[in-house]
């Protein structure tokens, strides 16, 4: 089961939904994740339309600013039961919250309730120029984890830029989990990404995404599982190509105890042969 945990889609027009629909059939399923945007309930809304109609291969994440958003029982019942939303997103570096304000907590105190993941969205977004990046740094989230602790919680891009927080979060909660989106182009940050966390043994608390439009599903699988050839002709560290594989096939949406009838694994996609080298490894 290779489930994209992170994606996005532009626009609901036939382009932007063309191009997205072609990306998710690289994977068994696709997280996407609602933008950010001040009109909130109608994003989310119109993501609900999208995914339901797409919902062999789909899952969606509502937007919310806790800070901003009535999220009584009734209003999250709206976004999961009625819409068939099945996760929220927070943009808290752009939204300008920090992500332990007293109306933040209670909304995790609510999620947590329900069940549901959170995923808190880093990456290019923090680095705009009007972005509270401090925000962003995932041992914010350390009170939240120690406040909440059957919140299952994804930190976005490996919380970039602040990786080794990102690690020893993961590390340390037993439902923090990191969002291993690449992009394929930037070999030194993958590969310092990834051996990090294999050196840290925490391999098996990451999730894989795409981050797509940015990148794309098929392009990330293959230079994740061409990793160790990143640098093959340096004597740098390799990552065992299981562990790497691994990631890839999580069952993401199991992990997070997101229900979904309609997806089913399609046959896994043919890895290209290991070399005698990344065997060894």
């Amino acid at each position: 089961m290779i489930v994209d945990c992170h994606t996005h889609v532009r626009s609901l027009d036939e382009t932007d939904i063309s191009e997205h629909l072609a990306a998710a059939e690289t994977v068994d399923a696709c997280v996407v994740l609602a933008t950010l945007d001040e009109a909130r309930e109608r994003t989310n809304e119109n993501l609900a339309g999208y995914v339901s109609q797409h919902g062999e291969r789909l899952v969606g994440f509502a937007v919310v600013d806790p800070i901003k958003d009535d999220f009584s029982e009734k209003r999250l019942t709206h976004l999961t039961d009625k819409l068939g939303l099945k996760g929220f997103v927070l943009y808290c570096s752009m939204s300008g919250f920090h992500p332990t304000h007293s109306k933040a907590m209670r909304f995790y105190a609510a999620v947590q309730e329900m069940g549901l993941p959170i995923f808190f969205h880093n990456g290019s977004h923090s680095l705009r120029a009007e972005a509270i990046l401090e925000y962003t740094q995932p041992y914010l989230l350390d009170e939240v984890a120690r406040s909440y602790p059957d919140l299952k919680i994804i930190i976005g891009n490996m919380g970039v830029p602040f990786v080794e927080q990102t690690l020893s979060m993961v590390a340390k909660h037993r439902r923090v989990y990191a969002d291993l989106t690449i992009r394929p182009s930037k070999v030194w940050q993958t590969y310092n990404i990834v051996v990090a966390a294999h050196e840290r043994s925490v391999m098996d608390k990451l999730l894989f995404g795409s981050g797509f439009p940015l990148s794309d599903a098929g392009d990330c699988i293959e230079t994740l599982l061409g990793f160790n050839m990143l640098l093959s002709d340096t004597k740098l560290p390799t990552v065992p190509r299981g562990s790497i594989r691994n990631v890839i096939e999580r069952d993401s949406l199991e992990l997070l105890n997101i229900e979904h009838e309609q997806i089913r694994p399609v046959e896994p996609v043919e890895a290209p042969p290991a070399t005698s080298e990344q065997e060894d490894a």
